[in-house]
């Protein structure tokens, strides 16, 4: 990478602020903290991404737990500054304006990063091109492709308009923005003075080439038929499709990131294996996910760290000398935090939760491998557990509009409601986002995360909740397996080393013995042994599990590599 120069980060999704509905979970998570962390360590970074004028949905849940969707309102011009600079592409043969909203993240050390969220909602496009920049992960497959084109072609041109001249490396957060693939390639065509792509031409582009997949989930990996890809793209860019970006007579947009990068990472070292597996043609590579520490701290929290760890947002691994702060004021510091959660809880729903209740946090999207329901498998041993130490459990998460079974299971959390209201208070708060998950990562006394293995590829929730001293009770997959000590920084439902399976029956039997025997013991009677879990958690999990950590890893590995 040359001096100067700027990595230029492409994703889908950017969590960028509460009031900036530009995202919907944790990749637009990951993408945010990403950002953020340059602009603490004076990355040269630039994020591109599309401007979500609705969002991705304001949720609404009736009382039988039923999820229905609503555009999101905000108003564009009171976070985001306007820009004059325009770009354009071609979608089946239409010109497509583009225009550039610009957002800075201000770093600790007063370095900036500039994000620029594209939006074709203009005078002079087509009735539907002006929707394209509306709904994030919205309308169909057709509509998806004409997004990504919008934010890979039109964002590699949009930075040109821009004057970024000197992007050194593109990184592809996720194959969403692949298509960025097509534009760098005719480029590196045309400056090799070719009328249409070679292998060599893309061997000279690899090295300017980051992607970092997150899920090994079909549904997570973009493709298109390729009679739906050349009506749209055009004869003229659809020559660069070259045999290796296609697969079934489809275009693979994560085939096509994959052939183009000369760095390729999954998310956590498990999640890297699963990755090899799946795309055995190529190099894959893990780093691990993380957070950034200071905007997922809580107030008390940081009030804590500013008193014991003085440089913990500038040093987050610093935050290992939280193993000498006394257990009393960390105690302290969770009560408080516990307190805000448990006001909102009660304000919401008039569950009526109570301070001294151990209380059970589970947020995170709504959908069949991530299993929210393993904790209800058997109601009649969780009401015996809950009988003899008092239990209650907060719920969150947002199904997408297109996925029923994930809708269906809100409703299971509100049918299990009903079965144990009188003796397990359960709150299922809707809405979740950037504000309602600072609440809960930081409020809960555990953290409960059960998919099926081995399908969740990193996870960050946990380490959000680490950072704050709520230990995790998790299904070891993810980053999980390498953040887990047992009875030292958390616990495991399951044997380690057990081969994946969807044993959901055996799974809900390790969940209620390690709180019955374990877990809720501990708390209740030895509250001091369980404080020193949570101080655990903050000083070997959120001292390692942080995007300092992560971004310098992409920076030695990935950017100057």
């Amino acid at each position: 990478m040359s001096p100067g120069a700027y990595i230029a980060y492409f994703s889908m999704e950017i969590g960028l602020a509460p009031g900036v509905p530009t995202y919907a979970g944790g990749l637009g998570m990951l993408a945010g903290d990403t950002l953020r962390t340059a602009a603490d360590l004076g990355v040269p970074m630039v994020g591109v991404s599309l401007v979500h004028r609705k969002g991705y949905f304001h949720q609404r849940v009736d009382p039988t737990g039923w999820q229905t969707e609503e555009p999101v309102a905000w108003s564009l011009d009171d976070h985001l500054t306007e820009l004059p600079a325009r770009a354009s592409v071609e979608i089946e043969g239409r010109p497509v304006q583009i225009r550039a909203w610009r957002y800075d993240i201000r770093g600790t050390g007063g370095a900036s990063v500039p994000v620029f969220l594209l939006d074709t909602d203009l005078d002079g496009n087509a009735a539907a091109d002006r929707l394209l920049t509306h709904f994030l992960y919205g309308g169909d497959s057709h509509y998806r492709l004409c997004q990504e084109i919008v934010l890979g072609i039109g964002g590699a041109r949009m930075l040109d308009a821009l004057g970024y001249a000197d992007i050194d490396r593109y990184h592809m957060n996720e194959g969403h923005a692949a298509l960025l693939v097509l534009e760098l390639l005719k480029r590196q065509a045309r400056a090799n003075g070719h009328e249409r792509p070679r292998p060599e031409d893309i061997e000279a582009l690899r090295p300017r080439c980051v992607f970092t997949t997150h899920t090994p989930v079909p549904a997570g990996h973009d493709q298109f038929p390729l009679a739906m890809a050349e009506k749209a793209l055009g004869a003229g860019m659809y020559v660069c499709l070259l045999d290796e970006f296609c697969y079934e007579q489809k275009l693979n947009l994560t085939y096509l990131a994959l052939a183009a990068s000369h760095y390729v990472n999954g998310v956590a070292k498990k999640h890297g294996e699963v990755a090899r597996h799946l795309y055995a043609k190529y190099r894959v590579e893990s780093i691990t996910n993380g957070v950034h520490v200071a905007t997922w701290a809580s107030e008390p929290m940081r009030a804590l760290f500013d008193r014991h760890v003085p440089d913990w947002r500038t040093d987050n691994p610093g935050l290992r000398y939280a193993i000498g702060v006394p257990l009393g004021e960390i105690r302290e510091a969770h009560r408080a935090a516990k307190r805000e959660l448990l006001a909102y809880v009660n304000h919401v729903t008039n569950k009526g939760f109570d301070l001294d209740v151990f209380t059970i946090g589970y947020a995170r999207r709504a959908t069949a491998y991530k299993r929210p329901t393993l904790v209800f498998r058997d109601i009649e041993r969780l009401r015996g557990i809950a009988r003899r130490r008092a239990v209650q459990l907060v719920f969150a998460g947002k199904a997408h509009p297109h996925d029923l079974p994930g809708k269906e299971l809100i409703q299971e959390v509100h049918r299990a409601m009903g079965l144990l209201d009188t003796d397990v208070k359960i709150a299922f708060l809707p809405e979740y986002d950037m504000t309602l998950a600072r609440l809960l990562v930081a409020g809960t006394d555990l953290w409960l995360n059960t998919p099926q293995p081995p399908l969740e590829a990193s996870g960050t929730s946990g380490m959000k909740a680490a950072v704050n001293g709520v230990p995790s009770l998790s299904v070891l997959d993810g980053w999980w397996i390498e953040g887990w000590i047992e009875g030292v920084t958390g616990w495991a439902i399951g044997e380690p080393g057990a081969a994946a399976s969807d044993d959901r029956a055996a799974e809900a039997a390790s969940l209620y013995d390690k709180l019955e025997r374990v877990i809720l013991p501990l708390y209740y009677d030895e509250p001091d042994r369980y404080v020193d879990v949570m101080r655990r958690a903050i000083a070997l999990n959120g001292s390692f599990f942080n995007t300092e950590r992560m971004l310098n890893q992409y920076v030695t590995r990935a950017y100057f590599r």
